[in-house]
Order: C-alpha cells, then sequence, then structure tokens
C-alpha cells in the first residue's frame, strides 16, 4: 500500500494586501480606512408602512396570530409594492454606506483570477469548467485526451445578457456523444433539459421542461435517457405540490411523446429518481421522502408492464448507488452504520446477497466513486478531508493524506477512465488539481490555482468547544497571523447545522476579502450537519433542533471568551438551513451579536411546508406543525414567532431572491415586517431583495459582487 502525503502549499506572488494593492495608494487608503473604522451606522427615522391582518390559526388549541399572512401572496401587486417599498429603502441605505465602495472595489480584484473545476474523463475525452476571473457563469469545455487543445462546448454567458441563466447541471451519455445539460432562468430551481452533440458543439432539437430536481439516467446505447419531473396541473403548468413521476425520452422526439414510465399512485410523498444499471436491462429507483433514510427498488426494463421488485425497503437509511462492476452494485449507506459504510448487492430480478466492502469507521464516509477496479472512499476526520483507495474485495490499497486543514473533491469520471483528478482547497488555499493513476496509484500537479495573495500571512486554526448539554462542537477559526486576542477584532460567525450537510475547509473569494481587512472568520460545524455521521446529523433535527442553536450560541460566547472579539464587534450569517439558524439565535440571544445576516432564510416555521411537495420533505429535519409535539418545538424556536416588543435586536440585513422557489421569499418578507415592528432601538433591520435571482445557485458573478459589497458594508458598519 503507497502512502502519498500531498501538500497543499500556494506559491503566490503578492503580500500585504490591503484595499488597494498599488503602494502610490497606501496614504490614501489609509485615510479612508480610518474613516470608514470611524463611521457609525445611519439611523433609520422610519420604516416603510406594513398593514396587518387579523389572521389566526389553531394549532392544537393554541391560537397563533399571522398578522403578515397576506405577504404569502407574493405575486400579488400589494405585495410587489411593499417589497418595492423595502427595497427602496434598503439599497440607498446600503449604497451611501463608507465602506461599501471600497469593498467592492476589493471583491472584483480579488475575484478576477482564472479557476478550474475538477476535469473528469468518460470515454477518452476531457471535461472541466473554466472561468477566466469575472465571467458571470463557468464555461465548459471539452477536449480529446488530457494533452489535447480543449475547446468550448458550452458557454452560458452567451445565453442572457445579464448573466443570469445558468447551467445548472450536466450529464454526459455513455459513450461521451451527447450531452444533456439543465438551464435555470434566474436562479429558479425550475430547469430545462437540452442536449447537445459533442462532435458538432450543436443542440439536437431535444428540450424537456418540468424538472427541479432530477438526475438524467441515460442507456448505455444512448438511445435515450429517464428523467422525473412534476405533472401539469389544470391551468397547464407544472406543478410541484404533485408527485414526481419517471418518464423516458427518446433522441430525436419532441417532450410529447416521452413515455410516462413509473409513479408511486398511491404514496403522494414518494419521489422517484432513476439510475441503469446491467447494461441497460433494469431500472433502478432510488425513492426520497427526507434525509433521514430512502428506499431502492428495481424494475425490468426487458418486458412491458414488469413489476417493481424491493431492493432496499426498509428505510432503516440511506442507500446512495456508487456504481456496478463484476455483476455486483455498489452503495454507500448509513443502515446500521451511522458514519457510513460500502455493500455489495448481487441482484437478478431480486436481491441473491449482500455483503460489506468497507466496514464504517469513526470517520465519516462523505463520498465513495467506483473507477476501473478500486473504490475512491473520501472520509471527514475531525471535518478535515482524507482518501482511501479500495480494491472490490475491500482491500485499502492506497491511502492520499493532506498535510493541512483543508478539504479534497474529485474522482469523478466514467468507471473504465484510466485517469481520474481531485482537487485540493481551504479557506486560505484556492486549490490545486491533481491528476491520479487509477491503475499505478500515482498522483501528478495538474493546475495550480494561483490568486496573487501570499497565504502564508494567514492561519487557520481548528478549536474543539463546549455546547450547552457538554457536547464537545469542532469550530474553524481564519484571521491574519500575529492576531492579537484582546477582544477587538471583528468577527463574523458562519454557521448551517441541518439536512446532514457538512461545513467544509473551502476557499471563499468573499471571506478572504473579509478576513485580509484584519477581521476573523469563524466557522461552527454544529449538530444537524453531517460532519460526524448521522447521530450527528440527527441530534440536530426535529425535537433535539434547539441543540443546533445552542451549538451556534456557545460558538459565539467562545469567541468572546477566548478573546477573539465581544458582542459589540461579533455578527452571525447563514443561509437556507443557516437563514433559519441566524434568525433562532438573533431572538434567543440578542445580547451576544450586534449584527444579523439572515439569507433566504426558513423563517415561518409553522407554514415553511405549505408551499410544495419539496418543502414538505424537509420535514424529516424539522417536523411538522400539524403534529402537536412538533408543533410545540418548532412554536418554541420559530424566529418569526419568538421576536418580541420592546427589544433591541442587532442590526439585521435580511436577503432574498424574487425568483427562490425553494425558501419562497414570504418567509423573509414576513420576519423582516416582524421584526421591523418589534424592534426597539436604532439598530437597522434592512430587507434587500434581489430581482431575477434565487436560492443562490447560478447566480451571476456581478450579482454576488453587488451582494456581498452590501453584507460588508453593513457588518463593517454595524460592528464599528
Amino acid at each position: 500500500m503507497k502512502k502519498k502525503l500531498i501538500y497543499a502549499a500556494v506559491v503566490a506572488a503578492s503580500a500585504g494586501l490591503t484595499w488597494s494593492c498599488t503602494s502610490s495608494q497606501n496614504e490614501t487608503t489609509a485615510s479612508k480606512q480610518n474613516e470608514v473604522n470611524s463611521a457609525s451606522m445611519p439611523k433609520i427615522s422610519s420604516y416603510p408602512e406594513t398593514k396587518t391582518v387579523a389572521h389566526k390559526d389553531n394549532y392544537h388549541g393554541t391560537i397563533v396570530s399571522d398578522p403578515y399572512r397576506w405577504l404569502e401572496e407574493e405575486k400579488s401587486e400589494e405585495v410587489k409594492a411593499w417589497v418595492d417599498s423595502q427595497n427602496a429603502l434598503a439599497r440607498p441605505y446600503l449604497t451611501e454606506l463608507s465602506s461599501r465602495e471600497l469593498y467592492k472595489e476589493r471583491l472584483t480584484a480579488l475575484w478576477d483570477y482564472e479557476k478550474y473545476s475538477t476535469p473528469y474523463m468518460v470515454n477518452g475525452k476531457l471535461f472541466y469548467s473554466y472561468n477566466n476571473g469575472l465571467q458571470n457563469q463557468y464555461v465548459l469545455y471539452m477536449a480529446d485526451g488530457v494533452n489535447d487543445e480543449p475547446q468550448v462546448l458550452i458557454d452560458p454567458n452567451t445565453l442572457s445578457d445579464d448573466g443570469t441563466v445558468s447551467m445548472a447541471s450536466t450529464e454526459l451519455s455513455p459513450k461521451a456523444s451527447y450531452l444533456a445539460y439543465m438551464l435555470s432562468d434566474g436562479g429558479t430551481d425550475w430547469k430545462t433539459i437540452h442536449v447537445r452533440n459533442t462532435s458538432s458543439k450543436t443542440d439536437l432539437i431535444d428540450t424537456i421542461e418540468g424538472i427541479k430536481f432530477s438526475n438524467i439516467a441515460w442507456l448505455p446505447d444512448e438511445s435515450g435517457f429517464f428523467y422525473s419531473r412534476y405533472p401539469k396541473n389544470e391551468s397547464g403548468k407544472y406543478d410541484d405540490s404533485q408527485t414526481v413521476s419517471i418518464y423516458f425520452h427518446a433522441m430525436g422526439t419532441k417532450q410529447s411523446a416521452d413515455k410516462k414510465v413509473f409513479a408511486f399512485d398511491n404514496k403522494p410523498t414518494w419521489n422517484p429518481y432513476p439510475s441503469v444499471v446491467q447494461d441497460g436491462k433494469t431500472l433502478l429507483i432510488s425513492v426520497f421522502e427526507g434525509y433521514q433514510a430512502n428506499g431502492v427498488y428495481a424494475k425490468s426494463l426487458e418486458k412491458e408492464n414488469s413489476e417493481l421488485v424491493p431492493v432496499f425497503d426498509k428505510w432503516d437509511g440511506r442507500y446512495d448507488l456508487i456504481g456496478e462492476q463484476q455483476n455486483a452494485l455498489f452503495f454507500k449507506s448509513t443502515a446500521g452504520a451511522p458514519t457510513g459504510k460500502v455493500i455489495k448487492v448481487t441482484f437478478d430480478n431480486s436481491v441473491k446477497a449482500t455483503d460489506t466492502v468497507i466496514e464504517s469507521s469513526p470517520d465519516t464516509l462523505s463520498s465513495v466513486s467506483l473507477l476501473g477496479e478500486k473504490l475512491f472512499a473520501q472520509y471527514l476526520k475531525d471535518v478535515k478531508g482524507q482518501v482511501s483507495v479500495f480494491d472490490l474485495s475491500g482491500k485499502k490499497v492506497d491511502e492520499i493524506a493532506f498535510s493541512d486543514i483543508g478539504s479534497v473533491s474529485g474522482f469523478y469520471g466514467g468507471k473504465n477512465a484510466g485517469t481520474t483528478f481531485y482537487k485540493l482547497t481551504g479557506f486560505t488555499n484556492p486549490g490545486q488539481v491533481y491528476a491520479y493513476n487509477v491503475e499505478s496509484g500515482e498522483s501528478s500537479l495538474f493546475k495550480t490555482i494561483d490568486t496573487g495573495i501570499n497565504y502564508d500571512d494567514y492561519e487557520t486554526k481548528q478549536v474543539f468547544y463546549t455546547s450547552k448539554d457538554g457536547t464537545k462542537v469542532p469550530m474553524f477559526i481564519v484571521h491574519k497571523k500575529g492576531l492579537k486576542l484582546d477582544g477587538n477584532n471583528k468577527t463574523l460567525l458562519y454557521g448551517y447545522g441541518g439536512f446532514n450537510i457538512s461545513l467544509l475547509p473551502r476557499y471563499s473569494v468573499s471571506r478572504m476579502v473579509w478576513v485580509e481587512q484584519g477581521n476573523v472568520l469563524a466557522i461552527a460545524n454544529l449538530r444537524g450537519g453531517g460532519e460526524y455521521g448521522q447521530q450527528w446529523h440527527k441530534a440536530g433535527t426535529k425535537l433535539d433542533k434547539q441543540n443546533v442553536f445552542d451549538d451556534f450560541i456557545a460558538a459565539g460566547e467562545y469567541l468572546v471568551e477566548s478573546g477573539y472579539t465581544t458582542p459589540e464587534k461579533m455578527g452571525i450569517q447563514g443561509g437556507s438551513n443557516g437563514g433559519l439558524l441566524v434568525g433562532a439565535t438573533l431572538t434567543q440571544r440578542p445580547d451576544l451579536f450586534s449584527a444579523a445576516l439572515p439569507a433566504v432564510g426558513v423563517l415561518d416555521m409553522l407554514r415553511y411546508h405549505t408551499p410544495s411537495a419539496n418543502a414538505r420533505a424537509w420535514s424529516s429535519d424539522y417536523g411538522l406543525s400539524e403534529n402537536k409535539e412538533e408543533f410545540e418545538a418548532l412554536y418554541a424556536y420559530s424566529p418569526l414567532h419568538n421576536t418580541k416588543p420592546g427589544t433591541c435586536y442587532p442590526a439585521t440585513l435580511v436577503t432574498t431572491g424574487d425568483h427562490d422557489d425553494r425558501v419562497v421569499p414570504w418567509h423573509s418578507y414576513k420576519f423582516a415586517a416582524q421584526l421591523q415592528a418589534d424592534q426597539s432601538c436604532d439598530n437597522p433591520v434592512l430587507l434587500r431583495v434581489e430581482t431575477r435571482a434565487g436560492h443562490g445557485a447560478g447566480t451571476p458573478t456581478w450579482m454576488q459582487i453587488e451582494g456581498y459589497a452590501d453584507q460588508w458594508a453593513f457588518l463593517e458598519s454595524a460592528l464599528n
């Protein structure tokens, strides 16, 4: 067994960066920075008028007022006018903050470097995404081999004038003759599938609508593919409140000719998603109904109206298909293994045998790839990336260790690819890409990403602090070297804590801009995430969701007690489920922080499940207000329902997008209205609504820079 130590060092060209890179501007820049540091947060004389209604709901005998229920009608002219009035307050306020232009300049400068995704190979062809610096969207390139000249396959920047049409996902056909790709317009989760010929680089007539979260499963002969989509309602619109069905699309035909292959007609909350295995003989169906467990079923494609055969139907954990080799199917599973294991299934119209190939370990198995005759298992060891390589019998044949605090991604490609690639990154490491010879196990540097920053001037440390119930929680802290622990450092605390998602050490331009100003960044790995497997996840769900907020509060207390900062110098940030985290934390401990940045947050916990079937599936983490015990837990922390009149809340900038159809924007509307009504001091409460933007994915570069300039300037002003 070979063991290789990969050093994640980056050769950089410059050091000592402040607001400007040119020495001739140092004196002026220092003067401007002094003005910023001494500036106070502007006061708001009045907020836009927000009407209230006398709506009340009865939850298991508890009467709950919902005075802003009317804001849920987000398409109405009245709500649009209200949003316009909020933007009319927030945008000029943010624009006039003294540090905003300086932050925008710095974000633009640091964003402008060449970026590469992790390459992958299919049928001898190389594919990767590239951004030359400030392009709004990444461009997909293709080459006939590792050493051949790459050519543009798809450039999404040509699809819209403002860069808001993005390529959400792609799936190559088995021989790489075709690329099925999904486009999102304006950040919506609704996507349209298109198909491009990789040789001619032109699109075919194939276009499919009604897609949200589907994968694409090609037949081996490339004659067509399976996908999942929502049905149309009576008005002719695709409706995500109904059940997903699997369809088959034959190449060269219109969507109207697509055949409905399968649906769970008697299970309205079961969403099926397809994979094709056994040389096109079998359709494997993975069923989604939440984030704790799933079922897997098989359906023969060799005969019409074949029966559904259970593969895993106990719903006792997660079963995620890795791939197939030597007439066996390989799955990553958490059944009886909270940190994950790999199992092998012999299947021939029924399950003949199930064997464990890679046993569970104390480290969390985050993902597994099958390439050639090897399994590439990516682990988290105290939230730091490690990779072990096994043969198909489960014998470890290689190990790739990393010297720095960081994360690894990659090991993609066709199952017979001779070369695969992986990428290393960290909070102060923009990344290096390595090529890995699948047969020999040798790694070689393929691409170093250079931003021009001297990262030797910064340090990342991991600490473990104690939460309210005694649980040890890890946290990463990033700052310039030589930081004085005098409690005088502006600090941003970020968290998520949900849906088995792990917050890994990864590079972010926006965070680097915050840190290079001498500020502190702290990333807390809260319960509810996946950092320590399913038990860590479950400990932050449903009736135990308060653990997540306790972990976050304890992180803030640790930063104060350790001398990094004070409540007057600390802000909190989170998005989506992290927006819930920020909302709940600022209502529970408004004294511990001076600024809050909840983005696209889930903030009305009694009604979060009402807009769509997708939102209802979050109940595996949250529970449902329809159930009495879960209602009581939700009502106790729901941000919308726990603001109190006469309380001084931190300066709060609530952000969302009007195209967000995952966490619908009325969550942010209602919470901002309630917080504005209850705020008792001069700390501002602003609502910034982005148009032509959704939940975050596919947001063009220019829009991201504008958004972060607003957030960092708001934070800078609040923490002064």
